[in-house]
């Protein structure tokens, strides 16, 4: 299979993935199949992308593939077993809301837009795989090592966050401990750093398209600080913690890590 038709049969691939996801949020009533659909949608359709890729060094695609895997099954069973346990994901309840009796293909339309921007990360993937040289270099590496950092840090951080919440003297209370205490969403930051790997890996080629695989931690960016993530989690904890999480606001760095003391 070619390089254009490699990069269709993604983009297919991932509109089905994420038109089953769907289907599966009207049959369960719970948004939170999304999510789940996603992280390991993303991993699958991009591990396929990875392994069929033409002329990629056979070193560098099982990193690649090893890095992707382990992100993807992290994540997608970190919010498998959340959303076996929770009746809805907030964001997507007040979506619904929001959008009426038009909330059925509003959502449809959605979930194909996250699709899209799943297929942008895997091509960005497939440019990082895809890079001269045979055998792994300093970017390959450095691109690895943010990743291990990146999982690490993201588990870290919801493990943080589930201790947090179990602990019934906390009810009601912010998480502000640990990772918390430096970001208000430590792992919406771990996240999208995953996604710079890819970025550090590709920009080692001296292929000036190589470059375009900054698109994947500038979109993860975007979709995290300013669409999807940070901003209707911060409207939910406003209207369910009130006062205490504005002042938390008033003292924890909204996306980037920084010490409590220099904010």
């Amino acid at each position: 299979m070619g390089e254009a038709g490699l990069l269709l049969f993604s983009a297919v691939a991932f509109c089905l993935i994420m038109a089953v996801a769907w289907q599966m949020q009207r049959i369960t009533g719970n948004d939170g199949w999304a999510d789940v659909f996603w992280s390991y949608g993303v991993g699958v359709t991009g591990i396929g992308v990875v392994l069929m890729s033409p002329g990629a060094s056979p070193s560098r695609r099982w990193l690649i593939a090893t890095m992707l895997a382990a992100w993807s099954l992290r994540l997608g069973t970190h919010i498998l077993l959340r959303t076996l346990k929770s009746h809805d994901d907030p964001r997507y309840a007040d979506l619904r809301k929001e959008w009426g009796d038009h909330a059925p293909w509003r959502m449809f339309l959605f979930l194909q837009s996250q699709a899209v921007a799943g297929w942008v990360l895997v091509s960005c993937i497939y440019i990082a795989v895809s890079r001269q040289g045979e055998e792994l270099d300093i970017f390959d590496h450095a691109g690895a090592f943010i990743m291990v950092i990146a999982i690490a840090g993201e588990a870290i951080a919801d493990r943080q966050l589930r201790d947090f919440a179990r602990n019934n003297a906390n009810r009601g209370k912010v998480c502000d401990v640990g990772l918390w205490r430096w970001s208000r969403h430590p792992n919406y930051f771990f996240e999208w750093l995953g996604w710079v790997s890819y970025a550090v890996v590709a920009v080692g080629s001296l292929l000036p398209y190589g470059w375009l695989a900054l698109a994947a931690p500038t979109i993860m960016y975007i979709l995290l600080r300013h669409v999807s993530g940070v901003p209707p989690l911060e409207k939910h904890m406003l209207r369910s913690r009130g006062e205490a999480f504005r002042e938390y606001q008033r003292r924890t760095s909204i996306f980037f890590p920084v010490p409590p003391s220099a904010y």
